[in-house]
């Protein structure tokens, strides 16, 4: 094996060279001491000719084709050692002393397996950012949501989430995690190829009886749908589709089936809210999800057999119930 290194950050690519051109620059900046790592998903751009030419520095791994998002990191992976590893979405902005704070974080306790920064909106940076925040939680239901950021609202960042905290999940556009955890826990689940699979990673990694934090000292800037619109139906059909799977594989509330129907009639729900709306393809990704949620129900209790495990922590509450009826809309609200 080639010596292991303190940090690896590491960006999957797929014909990403404009996002690469935009914010690699500032990870080149502010990561002083950090192997810089690209992991390419068989672009046909000319991200590699690109990388090669202006960032020599930077070490390429190729897949043969596009893997996705799990499997796409996992292959790459493979070939990078490091302590910790931190992966970066291509279309992150980091700052000054971004790494420090979460690396002395995860030094000074190794039961925290993963962790995030502060993420704020890069093209409104006032603001907090959709995937993640100031650090996930899951509700009763495994409806994820965060510290600054309840479904679609977003709040301004106004210093009210500074505080370092321990989460139920870190998000994966900038998602620090110690390589030997993540080796022992098996990686990413590639099932699941894109969305909620850094939930699903830090569910398991608790259920193990490792932490998650939020590390709000360090601040990054995430651009947020720059790779898969949020408007795109086939980002709700991996949402829909990956919570249910994610609930039915870590819950162990000795009530899961109970949750999983209760979670069925909202979904449904939220089919009729999609075609209030007049979005009736997002309404027909919903009902795609539950398809392949029951095709491919005999491999998730596989799974979830194998996994074992504690029961993680999750908040009591429906999160659904507090932000539509009760309209709870900010997170510091939740608890009244």
């Amino acid at each position: 094996m080639a010596p292991v290194s303190k940090i690896a950050v590491v960006i999957l690519n797929w014909n990403g060279r404009k996002l690469l051109e935009r914010y690699l620059p500032s990870v080149m900046q502010f990561s002083a001491g950090a192997d810089i790592c690209v992991i390419d998903n068989d672009s046909s751009d000319d991200s590699l000719s690109f990388l090669k030419a202006e960032y020599p520095q930077v070490k390429i791994f190729i897949n043969e084709k596009n893997l996705g998002f799990a499997a796409g990191y996992n292959q790459g992976l493979r070939s990078i050692h490091a302590e910790y590893l931190v992966l970066l979405n291509s279309d992150v902005e980091v700052t000054a002393n971004w790494l420090d704070p979460i690396i002395n974080l995860m030094d000074a306790d190794p039961k925290i397996a993963a962790a995030q920064p502060k993420i704020l909106d890069a093209k409104k940076k006032t603001h907090f950012e959709y995937a993640g925040a100031s650090g996930g939680f899951l509700d009763r239901f495994a409806y994820p949501y965060c510290r600054g950021r309840i479904f679609d609202t977003l709040e301004e960042d106004k210093g009210q989430y500074e505080e370092r905290t321990e989460v139920h999940w870190a998000s994966g556009a900038c998602f620090f995690m110690r390589k030997a955890i993540y080796d022992e826990l098996g990686g990413l689940d590639e099932d699941l190829f894109a969305h909620m699979e850094e939930i699903d990673l830090c569910w398991r990694a608790r259920t193990k009886g490792y932490s998650v934090y939020c590390e709000p000292a360090s601040t990054v800037y995430h651009e947020g749908g720059a790779t898969l619109s949020g408007h795109a139906p086939f980002k709700s059909y991996l949402n829909f589709r990956n919570n249910l799977v994610m609930l039915l594989k870590n819950d162990r509330s000795g009530y899961t089936y109970l949750l999983i129907y209760i979670r069925m009639l909202m979904d449904g729900l939220s089919v009729l809210r999609f075609l209030f709306q007049g979005r009736p393809s997002h309404a027909w990704a919903v009902l795609k999800a539950h398809l392949h949620f029951y095709r491919d129900i005999g491999n998730t209790l596989k799974k979830r057999r194998a996994l074992g495990g504690l029961s993680a922590p999750r908040a009591p509450y429906s999160i659904v119930m507090r932000y539509f009826l009760m309209e709870k809309k900010y997170f510091s609200e939740l608890e009244s």
